[in-house]
């Protein structure tokens, strides 16, 4: 087979390294940089798995921003692109996805069967394919975390997608193969049904993290130990000890938008749930920044802006509404980031040394300890209890 993946973020890449394996694999996008990386067999995103991947492992995957190339006699052609929520239209932005579609026209002529892997809303790959007769349009969706794109990959829970077709069959048996776990978890559903699964899936989790985060809460207010009631309610085999990590919020590149999207799909459907997901998290927001400004700091420093250990992503990261929620109340704000190139973020002033930093605040929130922050304990928050996730 002949596969060219569009977009080399976390979906993209580690898909284009698991179907290379086995397939020609062209990795298609606009960033000169990431194009250069990947040919030189480097990561251009922080993911052990990946990183490996391209170092030491055959692979037959070439990266390129030439589009002719790339799609004109393609026989599948996945798409990995970005779809951010739009708040203003209460949906996502599939622009993007849109734009791939009528290059693949304008390029491709052995039509190709597109897979949508990008998260879109339900019902849009029914409404493509609609209006779109020439190339067959498959949504599959990819349940990866954040530094452990190809590991997931590799080692999947379940393989969905949104096909029963030859070509459905097809594509899903790509994935198997690629697989190291011999993935038995195979499911073809109706595209719409996919669609569902991918946002019910990531709403629910969104769900779990709220929930014990309120949980946190409750015990931080009443003075009680959150942990040893998280220990507690953990052993009951229906609940489990796993996800269970209190944090600021949760964030990263799925769970806002496609709680949200999900909320925006309920339009005349009766929830009171959905809307409480959403809600939540920024009430948990809210709280976690009084409690900060509770110790009346006069300079609050920022220690890391990601979401978690092991990843270089801090978009939506919750820390980073804590932060502007601390700063509306005029107190002073510095960020340490390593992986920011810039000197202020938010108007806030970035200090490289970290020794510095320390030293320059009073109190440092931080979403997940870390052990360089064991000389200066007495002065960091967080509610990370178990140290990991």
């Amino acid at each position: 087979m002949k596969i060219t993946v569009v977009g080399t973020g976390y979906v993209g890449l580690s898909n284009a390294i698991l179907l290379a394996q086995h397939n020609k694999v062209i990795a298609l996008d606009i960033d000169v940089a990431k194009i250069e990386m990947i040919n030189n067999k480097k990561s251009p995103i922080i993911d052990n798995e990946i990183e490996n991947y391209l170092t030491n492992k055959k692979l037959n995957l070439d990266a390129t921003t030439d589009k002719a190339r790339a799609y004109s006699d393609a026989d599948f052609i996945i798409i990995a692109t970005p779809t951010n929520y739009d708040p203003v239209k209460n949906y996502f932005d599939t622009s993007s996805i849109e734009c791939v579609i009528s290059d693949i026209v304008k390029y491709n002529r052995t039509k190709a069967t597109i897979i949508i892997k990008s998260t879109v809303p339900v019902g849009y790959t029914k409404k493509l394919n609609k209006s779109n007769s020439q190339h067959s349009i498959i949504f599959s969706p990819e349940f990866l975390r954040e530094g452990q794109a190809l590991h997931d990959n590799l080692y999947p829970s379940r393989i969905i997608v949104g096909d029963s077709s030859d070509k459905g069959k097809t594509f899903a048996n790509l994935l198997a193969k690629g697989s190291k776990n011999n993935c038995k978890q195979i499911l073809l559903t109706n595209s719409t049904e996919a669609e569902s699964i991918k946002l019910f899936a990531n709403t629910y989790l969104a769900m779990r993290v709220a929930f014990f985060n309120e949980l946190d809460t409750f015990a931080e207010i009443r003075g009680v130990d959150s942990k040893q009631i998280i220990d507690g309610i953990g052993l009951d085999p229906r609940i489990g000890s796993h996800y269970n990590n209190p944090s600021f919020g949760y964030g990263g590149y799925c769970l806002p938008k496609d709680t949200k999207q999900l909320l925006a799909n309920f339009t005349n459907v009766p929830q009171s749930i959905m809307s409480a997901i959403v809600d939540a998290n920024k009430t948990r927001k809210d709280h976690i920044a009084e409690m900060v400004i509770s110790k009346k700091p006069s300079t609050v420093g920022i220690f890391r802006l990601t979401m978690k250990s092991n990843s270089d992503n801090f978009r939506e990261s919750a820390v980073q509404g804590i932060m502007k929620r601390i700063k509306a109340k005029g107190i002073n704000v510095v960020v340490y980031e390593p992986t920011l190139k810039e000197d202020t973020f938010f108007n806030s002033p970035v200090i490289k040394d970290l020794t510095e930093f320390k030293d320059y605040c009073d109190v440092i929130i931080t979403n997940r300890m870390d052990s360089a922050l064991e000389d200066v304990k007495e002065k960091v928050y967080t509610r990370d209890l178990f140290i990991r996730d």
